[in-house]
């Protein structure tokens, strides 16, 4: 990590080409172009160091959107297998679910107001005896479920492409800087 320190006025004559507002950094002499060079390069650093984490948590809930929406789609299978005017008392069966799925819907059913079953939790009746108005209900609890998800995915995106703009932008400072360096440098140098 680069350290940054206003260096004490420094005579002309010890170092040409330093002036009185130069800074260190790391411990070498720096001239405020260079410093600018260096504060440009450390915040696109910076921001990089944000893109990662906010990059993982993205993919993250991609695959839990996936889950979920599998999820949905057994479901809606075992929904069609009643008739539409099915009593209350008719059942079915559902299968395929995987234990991360068992972990969703134990999250769907807290958020429908049932109290926390464990992090263990699968009912006796898991692969039978689903009602429909049980069925009904998880579809309307995974639905809310994606919708937040697909809410927060687009927070996060936003997020996202406003670091991957401030990266850029901050490259494209560095890389202004160090031209426009070089270039007064070259005039410098062609006018001796």
């Amino acid at each position: 990590m680069a350290t940054v320190e206003k260096q004490a006025p420094v005579a002309l004559s010890q170092n040409w080409g330093v002036s009185f507002s130069d800074y260190k950094v790391n411990g070498q002499l720096v001239d405020f172009q260079d410093l600018m060079i260096v504060i440009s390069e450390k915040r696109a650093v910076t921001v990089e160091g944000e893109v990662t984490p906010l990059t993982a948590r993205i993919k993250n809930r991609n695959a839990e959107l996936d889950k979920l929406g599998s999820l949905l789609a057994i479901f809606t299978k075992a929904q069609a297998n009643f008739k539409s005017d099915a009593a209350g008392s008719d059942t079915t069966g559902v299968s395929g679910i995987t234990s991360d799925q068992w972990q969703l819907l134990r999250q769907a059913y807290i958020k429908r107001g049932g109290d926390d079953p464990g992090a263990t939790w699968r009912p006796s009746w898991a692969n039978d005896n689903w009602s429909k108005s049980s069925i009904e209900g998880v579809i309307q609890a995974l639905k809310s479920m994606i919708d937040t998800r697909n809410n927060e995915a687009q927070t996060d995106m936003t997020r996202l492409q406003s670091l991957v703009d401030r990266r850029a932008e901050s490259y494209s400072t560095a890389s202004n800087l160090m031209s426009a360096v070089s270039d007064t440098r070259s005039n410098l140098i062609r006018n001796l």
